[in-house]
């Protein structure tokens, strides 16, 4: 079959060794024009965005190149977006943040606060009590779980971020979950410090953190087999919580961190806990709204995203 030719123009900022056209067998893909241009430019396909009249072509579900009404003469616009970063090392990197704060702050604590006996009194610096050793524990358990899914069960349907990014994302991890949370929980002037472990309202704190990180995780089980390795197809989650949430992985993580304030009774867990719950609210609008655009009369319309029966 005959060849087709594409003619080529950046979009934005010039990029070096960009062709002003190519040639490709009328039987290549969307993928092969990305490699092409890739291979000519010396950018990763990752950091190439290739639009035909504001429609971006597919590059991690390629089609052919009648699918995407792609034709002898059709003019290809280029955008380099700029380095780009790994989701998988996104994450690694954002929660790798209090994963270290929080020890490091929790047995560096006699060189990081001041003696709350005085300065000169005979009295050591005070034990840490053992909801300050809990809090350190599920602290841990929970982001050594984020990194553990991160490495070995999430499946990611955008392959990189902007490169930049990477700042403001771990912020929000190594600023309000990291150094935020430990500083004011290891203090021994906290509520945390005049709390033991057998409290009641420590133990209702410990059920729901459980109960959260269980939920969350199988729940993150749920969607990663929904997506077949290698690829960025979607599907529609059903069953535990998904009939009556659109995002229960957010629901039960909502539910471990009330859990952490009831363990902890400190407003620096509260704040992380609003910030992050109202976030990943957001999130879950937007996945309702993508989830019924996307399979229409196959989706059953969810009267709550992320909280049942409100929100």
């Amino acid at each position: 079959m005959a060849d087709i030719t594409f003619q080529v123009q950046p979009r934005g900022r010039p990029i070096k060794r960009l062709p002003k056209e190519i040639t490709l067998p009328s039987t290549a893909s969307t993928a092969d024009i990305y490699n092409h241009l890739s291979s000519k430019t010396g950018l990763s396909i990752h950091r190439l965005r290739i639009t035909n009249d504001s429609s971006v072509l597919a590059a991690s579900n390629p089609v052919s190149l009648a699918t995407a009404s792609l034709n002898d003469g059709t003019v290809l616009s280029v955008k380099d977006l700029g380095p780009q970063i790994a989701w998988r090392t996104v994450f690694v990197i954002e929660y790798l943040g209090p994963l270290l704060i929080h020890p490091i702050l929790y047995f560096a604590r006699a060189h990081l606060y001041g003696n709350p006996n005085g300065p000169g009194t005979q009295l050591d610096f005070p034990a840490p009590s053992s909801a300050q050793t809990l809090a350190l524990v599920l602290s841990t358990i929970h982001f050594a779980k984020r990194e553990l899914e991160t490495l070995f069960l999430h499946r990611f349907s955008s392959a990189t971020m902007p490169a930049f990014n990477i700042v403001k994302n771990s912020a929000h991890y190594w600023a309000l979950a990291g150094a935020n949370i430990a500083y004011w929980v290891y203090s021994p002037t906290s509520p945390t410090a005049s709390l033991t472990s057998d409290s009641l309202i420590v133990k209702v704190g410990l059920a729901l953190f459980v109960i959260g990180e269980l939920g969350n995780l199988y729940t993150h089980y749920v969607l990663a087999n929904l997506r077949p390795a290698g690829t960025t197809t979607r599907a529609i989650p059903r069953g535990f919580g998904f009939g009556l949430v659109t995002c229960p992985n957010y629901t039960f993580e909502v539910l471990a961190w009330v859990g952490m304030c009831l363990v902890t009774l400190s407003w620096s867990t509260v704040l992380f806990t609003a910030v992050a719950g109202g976030q990943m609210l957001v999130w879950a609008q937007k996945k309702e709204r993508r989830y019924r655009k996307e399979f229409q009369d196959k989706y059953k319309k969810k009267r709550a995203t992320m909280i049942p029966f409100v929100a």
